[in-house]
């Protein structure tokens, strides 16, 4: 054996929740991944700086890298001695053509490791509403493939055979571009042209559509509903299970397509409470947020922390480079000695959190104002030593404020936000093809940033015009500002409450 080895991984249905911890663990920990058209792009992010990123997708007609190279590049960079994670939509053993990748590994004596995945027949099922066995009414479920016309391939589906079958259900992958073929040779070998059908495609994503009707009128359906490839068609009596236990279909934001302004390492938590209210999230890279440290006043403030009362953060970011650098000078967190944490929001303090460290000031509205009001009526300021961590954007109001209420404050700049370029993004691309319902900005900078960028940003002929969501009163003066009011606002500045907001706005 090599001291490379490869590991395929199912990268599941699309929907990031339904990863695996083991596949998450791999592509964070892989030296080279490769991965197929089907795997969530947010998989790709997991992987580390130095990890060499191999694309090698498929779709109908187009295969970007023939098999036969795909696993001599998994065989090369194993032999190379490296850690290789193969990413592959759904499940590697179900349609993925892993079986084939694994017997080259073995013939070239390559260490490797299977890590399923679940496939999109179950997700499809499972987010449709559709059980794929229900009792007295389908006792198997058959997963088929219908890409190839079985007269140029005899291993693929007799259909006429299949058409005969009772109390089953199909699951038929890769078959939209014949589906009017399958569904007239299930009918030629048996199967009633009543028999509830059914198309998902997307499945487990916000942007997942359903058709609904019967072998014989299922293509119009589809048609109609203007649906394509990646689908999964179901055929059984299942289906008619769809219209009572469907429950993503029916969920507040489903269907609605949301644009957040911040890359999901900073807005994670946004995007996944929409994702689980069944909305289509599109991330707009319009800012980024590096570590930026002032490293002579990092030193000279670290190196007298017995000396301070609070330290005081406003974003988690704050937190998250604080502690970096922190844990270079001191192995130990004891060595914060009786500092006491203050921080703006939520997400901020779990950050601190985190480190075992109680937050001892927190606001119930999570501003700069309100952060600086709640430490001075703790009646602890007066000459007391604060050290405000701040990035380059940050407003000196809440230092000004803590300095009135007596405070002596050192300010600890450890990060800056700069504006991303999206003249080649294709998020930004697809955002000016086709618009959005909503776009929410949760900060003045992502607002002005929005602004500066807006000749990248112009909607083309029959895109949505989103409405215009703001998390608080500062980001919805930096949007009237710059002459694109919001149409709503957070009536308090949390997440929550911006998507409180936002569900009535396209709800009402």
């Amino acid at each position: 054996m090599s001291s490379g080895k490869v590991f395929l991984v199912g990268a599941g249905p699309g929907d990031l929740s339904l990863v695996t911890l083991r596949a998450k663990e791999l592509v964070s920990s892989a030296d080279v991944l490769v991965y197929d058209y089907l795997v969530h792009p947010e998989l790709i992010k997991w992987a580390k700086d130095d990890c060499e990123v191999v694309y090698v997708g498929k779709t109908a007609g187009c295969h970007t890298v023939p098999q036969s190279e795909i696993e001599a590049l998994l065989v090369d960079r194993a032999k190379a001695g490296k850690q290789v994670v193969r990413l592959k939509g759904g499940d590697p053993f179900i349609f993925g053509r892993g079986g084939e990748e694994a017997r080259s590994l073995v013939s070239a004596n390559i260490d490797f490791e299977v890590v399923p995945g679940v496939t999109a027949a179950i997700a499809a099922g499972a987010y449709a509403g559709i059980p794929l066995t229900f009792r007295n009414t389908a006792t198997s479920v058959m997963f088929l493939t219908g890409h190839e016309d079985p007269k140029k391939d005899a291993s693929q589906v007799d259909w006429r055979a299949v058409g005969a079958l009772k109390h089953t259900t199909l699951a038929i992958y890769m078959g939209m571009s014949r589906l009017a073929h399958i569904l007239a040779e299930l009918q030629a070998g048996g199967l009633s042209p009543d028999t509830p059908a059914a198309v998902v495609q997307w499945a487990s994503l916000g942007r997942q559509r359903s058709a609904v009707g019967t072998v014989s009128n299922l293509a119009e359906k589809v048609a109609e509903a203007g649906l394509a490839a990646p689908s999964i068609i179901f055929i059984g009596d299942v289906v008619n299970e769809h219209e009572q236990i469907d429950w993503f279909e029916h969920l507040p934001l489903y269907g609605r397509r949301i644009t957040i302004t911040r890359t999901r390492d900073q807005n994670s938590e946004l995007r996944d409470k929409l994702e689980a209210l069944g909305a289509e999230v599109v991330e707009l890279p319009l800012i980024r947020i590096e570590k930026d440290v002032d490293k002579d006043m990092y030193v000279e403030v670290v190196a007298e922390l017995g000396t301070y009362d609070w330290i005081v953060f406003t974003s988690a970011n704050g937190v998250r480079y604080f502690f970096e650098e922190f844990y270079k000078a001191y192995p130990d967190v004891r060595a914060l000695g009786l500092l006491r944490f203050a921080c703006v929001g939520k997400a901020t303090a779990r950050e601190i959190e985190q480190h075992r460290i109680r937050v001892e000031c927190m606001p119930d509205t999570a501003t700069g104002d309100s952060l600086a009001d709640a430490l001075i009526a703790t009646g602890s300021l007066d000459s007391a030593k604060v050290i405000v961590v701040t990035g380059n954007l940050n407003r000196d109001k809440l230092v000004k404020k803590l300095e009135a209420g007596g405070a002596i404050v050192d300010r600890l700049p450890l990060y800056r936000t700069t504006k991303t370029d999206l003249a080649a993004d294709p998020v930004a691309a697809d955002f000016r093809a086709r618009g959005a319902d909503a776009i929410l900005f949760a900060s003045s900078s992502a607002a002005q940033s929005f602004h500066d960028q807006a000749g990248q940003l112009a909607l083309e002929p029959g895109a949505r015009k989103p409405l215009v969501g703001s998390i608080g009163p500062q980001t919805s003066e930096t949007l009237k500002d710059n002459g694109r009011p919001a149409d709503f606002e957070a009536h308090r500045p949390s997440l929550d409450a911006l998507i409180e907001v936002l569900v009535d706005e396209l709800t009402e």
